[in-house]
């Protein structure tokens, strides 16, 4: 079961150099702006070169990539993250077999640490929308025309086709891309006073309950509680027989010190997985605390 907040084994420790990287655990990172050289250099060679070095099948030379050569990429990605360490070498291969510009390309590599979850250290990915990684942003003229999520809805080569049409496939996690427009658009008292226009906008986009339980905890991980309670308001709505769904909104709801709903939240998570251990233990500390309160 989730927990709020995930505990680190180890403290998290920034290189100063260049803020290009901070060791985690025994490990090192990316993080920030970075250039291909950084993924090519140890400890992140071996993993990037294992996933450039793929055989592609591209046939007759494609007639549509003429239309990406006024194309920018911007690369969100974790050098953390086994989506990142296959797809981004990958991209980068099929970019140099398909004849375009290596400088074309934008790496910007997130953090994977509490409270800076999926963030870069100026706030590189601000207003960008980004849930998963890696997300490809490509853009003309400073205006986004397409994005790849996580990994390609068909092919890579297949994606890139439809940008370079302009027929883009819709991105992953469309549920969670809804929300993050409405906050980044309006008030948070505005989205819960329309609560219900939201849910049945959600009904259609959402397909299992983990999408939105995993935008609340990143909404935590950025200080924007408000929004997360929101978030997992929602997905309680919409999966009203999940038991983690509710042990998750319970869990925002003691942070934000809202006990009563807390307590009703967890009770709800029991009676529907009566074996649930966190929910149990944090009933009884909640009930505990709440009688020491008076």
């Amino acid at each position: 079961m989730k927990q709020l907040f995930f505990i680190l084994l180890a403290t998290a420790t920034w290189n100063v150099q260049a803020q290009k990287t901070y060791v985690l655990g025994d490990q090192t990172h990316l993080c920030g702006p970075i250039s291909l050289a950084d993924l090519q250099q140890e400890p992140f060679a071996e993993w990037f070169s294992e996933n450039y070095n793929v055989e592609l099948n591209l046939g007759a030379k494609q007639k549509w990539v003429k239309r990406l050569k006024d194309v920018n990429v911007d690369i969100y990605l974790g050098s953390w993250c086994g989506d990142s360490r296959k797809w981004v070498p990958r991209f980068v291969k099929l970019w140099d077999e398909l004849g375009l510009d290596r400088s074309q390309l934008n790496f910007i590599a997130l953090y994977n640490v509490e409270g800076k979850q999926k963030q870069g250290p100026n706030g590189e990915e601000v207003g960008k929308k980004i849930f998963r990684v890696p997300t490809f942003i490509f853009e003309r003229e400073e205006q986004e025309i397409g994005r790849i999520v996580e990994f390609p809805a068909s092919t890579l080569e297949t994606d890139l086709a439809h940008i370079a049409f302009g027929y883009p496939s819709a991105p992953r996690y469309q549920a969670a891309n809804y929300l993050l427009d409405i906050f980044e658009n309006q008030a948070t008292d505005e989205v819960s006073a329309n609560l219900n226009t939201h849910y049945h906008h959600l009904y259609k986009l959402v397909k299992r309950s983990n999408e939105l339980n995993s935008l609340g905890y990143l909404l935590i991980g950025k200080d924007q509680l408000e929004e997360a309670l929101v978030v997992f308001h929602l997905n309680s709505l919409l999966f009203k027989t999940d038991p983690n769904v509710f042990d998750s909104y319970a869990e925002a709801l003691l942070e934000a010190g809202m006990f009563a709903e807390s307590l009703a939240n967890y009770e709800k998570a029991l009676k529907m997985d009566p074996e649930n251990e966190n929910a149990t233990a944090q009933l009884a500390l909640l009930k505990e605390k709440m009688a020491s309160e008076g």
